[in-house]
C-alpha cells in the first residue's frame, strides 16, 4: 500500500471511530471540519434530520493576501460562529474529521468559540 492510502485510511478510520460517538441535532448541531491543501469547510450539521443547517469556506472571506491559511481558519470559525448565532444556535459538538486538533482546525474551533459558539 502507497504511502498517501495508508494515510487517508487512517484517517477515515479516526472519523469513524469520532462519529461513533459524536452527532448531531437540531438543538446542538455537529461542527464538521473538511480541510484540503488550500482551503477549509465548515458546515452544521443535524444528523436526525440529515440536513446541513450552516456552511462556511475559506473562499467566502476576504483574506489579505499573505495572511496564512491559521488566520483565514480563525476568521471562518468567527463566520460559522455567527451564521450559527444568526439561526439562534448556541452550544454545538465539535466533529475534527480525523484530523488532529491542531494547526487549522484548531483555529477554526478557537475563532467559533470566539463569535459565540459553545462547545
Amino acid at each position: 500500500m502507497n504511502k498517501d492510502k495508508e494515510k487517508q485510511l487512517k484517517r477515515t478510520t479516526r472519523t469513524k471511530r469520532i462519529r461513533a460517538r459524536v452527532s448531531g441535532t437540531a438543538g446542538r448541531p455537529r461542527l464538521n471540519v473538511f480541510r484540503s491543501n488550500q482551503s477549509l469547510f465548515l458546515q452544521l450539521i443535524d444528523d436526525e434530520k440529515g440536513k446541513t443547517l450552516a456552511s462556511a469556506s475559506v473562499k467566502e472571506i476576504k483574506a489579505k493576501k499573505g495572511d496564512g491559511k491559521i488566520n483565514a481558519s480563525f476568521e471562518l470559525g468567527k463566520l460559522i460562529a455567527k451564521k450559527a448565532v444568526d439561526a439562534g444556535i448556541k452550544k454545538i459538538v465539535f466533529d475534527r474529521g480525523g484530523y488532529k486538533y491542531h494547526g487549522r482546525v484548531k483555529a477554526a474551533a478557537d475563532g467559533a468559540r470566539e463569535g459565540g459558539l459553545e462547545f
